[in-house]
């Protein structure tokens, strides 16, 4: 397998020029990095992923994680990667000093996870599971929870998981079970989790299940629910580790992503779980959601390096396979010719292209919306963070559901390239293709995102998210249309937020009305029509970028590289951007043809 899995020269445009790190460094919390000590972390990760991360790939994959005589069997790799993260400072990169992290800006942070990921997606969820349980600790726990868990799984000596989602329960929260009984000063733990990812391996002493429960007398809904730090093993008055009654009943045989165990635990069958409340009870379920923008871009970054992965290879193939010939004048080929290789075909051309224009668009708004967090918490001022936060916002459900939706078409596209052999398990697509399709499932599914993006995002305070974001586009609208070359497309992106708002009026009209089933009928199309009109936004950025630093003449890259970002700008404001028109008729159109009725649809 080549190493060919990502393009760092890209990567680095985007997080210096396009989004310009340097303004998040220049916050007094993130003093002592510049864009040196970032690059060399990037150029360190990339060493590191083409060593221990690449060469296991497939290698996971043909030998997938599985139960076996009580446990989960990983591959060995994984205890390896674990002990390495903690080592690297992969998992504490963006915690504080004081409790042994970097306190590195997550922008820097995403694009280390990037690289890894479109290495290995099987791997940096086993850290990527503990940094999210780490960080609930630091945030909500009280100090022993802290001095007591933290620093074991900043070391990867420990890992970590997030148990939502229960059996007869699925994406419905307010429904789980799970309960939790005072003993002393901890909780009696009792009840079932399914679909924990990294919810027991070997590789790891202990894992810290962070569990959301209902204490006993608990409101019934959301507003009962309590968030609870359940170690696998619990540690003694000695210091020594006990068994605290967690149990893998199974795991998930997966389509996809197999060597990344899904675990299905039960906790206190043998009625001696023990679990110590985070935070406030009652609470657990705003401390989980609290966390969840990162982790939802994190899966949108995920789902982007799958892509980027799937990409490269997809490019590899197109650049070595010789197939057909070129058409003549005539129209006709000459059969006299040799084979031309069929990145010449313009059809594989349009496949590879529209690969890289959602790579790259995804990557772009992924970094955006690391700045956007990183100034949420350091602006200098509290309207500059109460703004980066609408933004980051609003955005969200968009990080999260665009790298997935058409990260599935990118990769897609990509077995397309490769024809019949795309098919075959000797060549690695389907092996993309598999991995990325639960993308648009973890962490809320795509409906939930678009209902999330139309019915909260869309209308908190009064509408003052959008419109930030409708200020943030209009200033890249002004920037593009200085330019002549980029005018034609300044104009083409402010038509479409046009669009925007005639779409928005027409479908307020059922809110205001508080027929907010109608209202939301049609989110998920709501969130394919904002979201491809908002990477267009990040190409028309890209777009700008390169074609100020072809004038300017000193550029640290190649003219071909700005000439080959203009180019893919350009694709996607041909073949892309358009649907938009589509799918706003779809939206403006009055029928309701989704909502139950008495009328017998589906035979």
């Amino acid at each position: 397998m080549s190493n060919a899995y990502v393009d760092i020269e890209t990567l680095k445009f985007l997080l210096f020029d396009v989004h310009t790190i340097k303004e998040v460094l220049s916050q007094e919390r993130f003093s002592e990095y510049d864009e040196d000590a970032v690059e060399m972390f990037i150029d360190s990760t990339k060493d590191y992923a083409d060593r221990e991360l690449y060469p296991f790939f497939k290698e996971m994959d043909e030998n997938p994680a599985h139960f076996k005589d009580g446990e989960i069997v990983v591959h060995p790799q994984v205890r390896k990667y674990m002990a390495d993260a903690g080592e690297m400072g992969f998992l504490s990169a963006t915690f504080d000093y004081d409790i042994g992290g970097l306190q590195m800006p997550s922008m820097a942070a995403n694009a280390s996870l990037f690289i890894q990921e479109a290495a290995n997606n099987h791997l940096p969820g086993y850290a990527g599971l503990t940094f999210g349980a780490a960080e609930l600790v630091v945030h909500f726990g009280n100090e022993e929870l802290n001095k007591t868990y933290v620093p074991n799984m900043l070391s990867g000596q420990w890992g970590g998981t997030m148990c939502l989602t229960e059996p007869q329960a699925g994406s419905s929260l307010s429904d789980i079970v799970t309960s939790a009984k005072p003993d002393g000063d901890a909780y009696k733990i009792h009840g079932q989790k399914i679909f924990i990812s990294a919810g027991d391996y070997q590789g790891v002493e202990n894992i810290v299940h962070l569990v959301l429960a209902r204490i006993e007398g608990a409101p019934a809904g959301t507003k009962g629910i309590s968030l609870f730090v359940v170690p696998k093993n619990r540690p003694n008055t000695e210091g020594s580790l006990v068994s605290n009654d967690v149990t893998t009943v199974a795991d998930f045989q997966k389509m996809g992503q197999k060597g990344y165990c899904t675990t299905h635990l039960f906790f206190g069958d043998k009625e001696d779980c023990t679990g110590w409340l985070v935070g406030e009870a009652n609470m657990g379920l705003k401390y989980m959601f609290l966390m969840m923008n990162g982790a939802r871009i994190g899966v949108g970054r995920g789902a982007a390096a799958i892509a980027t992965g799937a990409y490269h290879a997809s490019l590899q193939y197109a650049n070595e396979r010789p197939q057909g010939r070129e058409l003549q004048s005539s129209g006709k080929k000459d059969a006299t010719q040799e084979q031309t290789l069929i990145i010449n075909h313009p059809d594989v051309r349009r496949m590879l292209l529209l690969q890289k224009v959602v790579c790259e668009g995804a990557l772009s708004l992924i970094f955006l919306a690391s700045k956007y967090y990183d100034l949420s918490i350091t602006a200098s001022s509290d309207e500059e963070k109460a703004k980066n936060k609408l933004l980051l916002e609003i955005l969200t459900p968009v990080v999260k559901t665009y790298p997935s939706e058409m990260g599935i078409t990118s990769v897609n596209n990509g077995v397309q390239v490769l024809g019949g052999y795309g098919f075959c398990s000797d060549y690695i697509l389907q092996q993309y293709l598999r991995d990325i399709r639960i993308s648009a499932i973890y962490e809320g599914t795509t409906g939930i995102q678009s209902q999330d993006l139309l019915g909260r995002k869309v209308t908190m305070e009064n509408g003052k998210a959008l419109q930030l974001l409708s200020k943030e586009i209009q200033q890249t609208i002004q920037a593009a249309a200085t330019h002549e070359s980029l005018l034609p497309y300044a104009k083409k992106l402010g038509t479409k937020l046009e669009l925007t708002q005639e779409v928005l009026q027409s479908l307020m009209v059922y809110a205001a009305k508080g027929d907010y089933q109608r209202f939301l009928a049609d989110a998920t199309p709501f969130m394919e029509f904002f979201s491809t009109i908002v990477i267009a936004w990040q190409w028309l950025s890209i777009g700008v970028k390169a074609q100020e630093t072809l004038l300017l003449g000193s550029k640290p890259h190649s003219t071909e590289f700005f000439e080959s970002k203009l180019h893919a700008m350009k694709f996607y404001y041909r073949y892309e951007l358009p649907k938009t028109t589509g799918l706003s008729e779809i939206l403006m159109d009055a029928q309701a043809l989704t909502l139950n009725t008495d009328k017998k649809i589906f035979a």
